[in-house]
């Protein structure tokens, strides 16, 4: 078997943490502390939740999109190829090595997001975004850290916390759709979700996509009265064959 190769590391802002890269053939692999956060075989969860939420906003003239987290590139090339040339797509990128790393090494593995002209990266946490801008987006994905159970800044609790939701809540605009990543089930957090004034769709989707693999948790929650999805959007989307 062709061992893992470490390419580069760097510090969490703020954080004793450090995100390694590493790379193995064709595959690759961000880890902290010896656990791994994504995996460029594994993101048909990731590629789920921009499809779904832009599924929402597709019909908007000039929608207006915030991604928190870039990851490997594969939230923000699904939130592309469903949004019209129109759109603009912010990415906030606490990390300014993992936009480094989406410009070099990881570039090819999305089709190169970042060289969309409708995207604009900022390198700055997420949270000071939906603290300072209100009504500013048609949707918000958020995939930092493991979701409401982080693994890499204690800081980023608070994006899960009541003030966290109701920052996000305000940063939409009118009918705008919250989605968000998590690892795992978090009937407590939904339940949040639903107090502080979202209408709550909570999916359960292959880590894989149709290829399979485990469940990870989705939720698409909305900011005030939203239509449901189209009845194919089930609640395990997409469904493998075996299925």
């Amino acid at each position: 078997m062709i061992p893992w190769q470490l390419l580069d590391s760097a510090q969490v802002p703020g954080e004793k943490e450090y995100l390694r890269l590493y790379q193995r053939g064709a595959e690759f692999s961000i880890r902290v502390d010896g656990s791994e956060l994504m995996n460029s075989r594994v993101h048909g969860s990731e590629d789920a939740m921009a499809e779904l939420a832009c599924a929402r906003i597709a019909a908007l003239p000039c929608p207006k999109v915030l991604i928190g987290g870039l990851g490997m590139g594969y939230t923000l090339a699904a939130a592309l190829s469903r949004l019209g040339v129109e759109s603009r797509v912010v990415v906030a990128e606490l990390v300014p090595a993992v936009v480094a790393w989406n410009r070099g090494p990881l570039a090819a593995l999305a089709g190169h997001p970042l060289d969309d002209d409708r995207v604009t990266v900022r390198e700055v946490d997420v949270a000071q975004i939906l603290q300072a801008e209100h009504l500013a987006y048609d949707a918000i994905l958020l995939d930092v850290d493991n979701g409401p159970r982080g693994l890499t800044r204690k800081s980023n609790d608070w994006l899960y916390t009541r003030t966290g939701l109701d920052a996000a809540f305000t940063a939409l605009r009118p009918s705008g759709v919250f989605a968000l990543w998590s690892a795992s089930p978090d009937r407590a957090f939904a339940q949040l979700l639903r107090k502080a004034g979202f209408d709550v769709d909570e999916k359960h989707v292959r880590a894989r996509g149709l290829r399979g693999g485990g469940y990870h948790t989705i939720w698409i929650a909305g900011r005030g009265v939203q239509p449901r999805l189209p009845s194919y959007q089930s609640a395990v989307w997409p469904r493998s064959a075996s299925d």
